[in-house]
């Protein structure tokens, strides 16, 4: 199950007395990335302390939960992390962390939309000639992500489910960060993948990447002119990206709940509400025994869906 914080421990009382580092595994100018750095100053702020942002990206985005997990339990070493976080625990196996017993569930931040992207060499438009194209050409088409077990990877598994297509997964290398993935797509190594809209924004201004559907139950104000995916073909579509942050097991319950809840004073700032209005999110309230519970519906649904997709971790 997922942890919450039963070691009582000393209490926050002091806390934070030292400065307080973000680690983020994605890279630089990712989703987590651009949040941490919107979030940092606000805590730092509240503090008293500095709070750092560092990009740990690699190994399919697992080397940064990795550095967090063998981090000391006493929340000067944060993880922000997407719906990964809850989906790696059933797609990745072979980690040298447990996603849900080495962690405990601190905060909820934000939720958006993934949007699905095509490269422009790719000669796809919509979200129906993707999936004409996979059905004349089974086997042929290639999708790419950030790493089994990410929300890149899993929300693709599941829109080629329901949509009844079989493409090629193409990994990523060991190094490789979300912008190396959509560098792939733009230049045709792969046909198509799912980013976060605030990421692919550029590029599909730039016009080197096609929208072809947002994942969530209704558009985005960043891209109101692409469909939904339901709406573009795949019935029922929905597969937000959330996002949140974590520390290790084991961290007393006192600093666990000071934290819970000066994030949430922190997100419940005018400028950073209007920051992830502007970047497509909407602010996640849920308190910390939440989250935790959420997290682990999250990782049983991921179960269940690769269950289904025949997916072997």
């Amino acid at each position: 199950m997922t942890r919450t914080s039963t070691n009582l421990g000393p209490s926050a009382q002091g806390y934070p007395a030292k400065p307080v580092r973000i680690i983020e595994p994605f890279g630089a100018g990712g989703g987590p990335d651009l949040l941490a750095r919107a979030l940092a100053p606000k805590l730092s702020e509240l503090w008293g302390q500095p709070v750092t942002v560092e990009n740990r990206p690699g190994a399919g985005a697992t080397l940064g939960p990795a550095l967090v997990a063998k981090s000391p339990a006493d929340g000067y070493t944060l993880l922000i992390n997407t719906s990964a976080q809850a989906y790696s625990a059933t797609l990745s196996k072979k980690l040298s962390y447990d996603p849900l017993k080495d962690f405990i569930p601190v905060a909820s931040l934000t939720n958006q939309p993934y949007v699905l992207v095509a490269g422009k060499a790719a000669g796809i438009t919509t979200v129906r000639e993707l999936i004409a194209m996979a059905k004349m050409k089974p086997g042929e088409l290639k999708f790419g992500s950030t790493g089994a077990g990410t929300g890149t990877h899993l929300g693709i598994v599941k829109f080629n489910l329901e949509a009844g297509i079989k493409v090629v997964d193409v990994p990523p290398q060991p190094t490789d960060a979300i912008a190396d993935v959509l560098a792939a797509s733009i230049e045709g190594r792969i046909t198509y993948m799912m980013a976060p809209i605030s990421i692919a924004l550029t590029s599909i201004h730039d016009g080197n990447l096609l929208p072809l559907g947002v994942t969530t139950t209704r558009r985005s104000t960043l891209l109101p002119e692409v469909p939904t995916i339901a709406e573009a073909g795949v019935a029922g579509f929905d597969f937000p990206i959330w996002y949140g942050i974590w520390v290790p097991a084991g961290t007393p319950t006192g600093v666990v709940d000071k934290l819970s809840k000066d994030i949430a004073r922190a997100l419940a700032t005018p400028d950073l509400r209007d920051w992830i209005a502007g970047h497509g999110g909407e602010p996640m309230k849920m308190t910390q025994p939440a989250f935790a519970r959420f997290v682990q519906t999250e990782s049983e649904g991921a179960a269940r869906l690769s269950k289904a997709a025949g997916i072997k971790p």
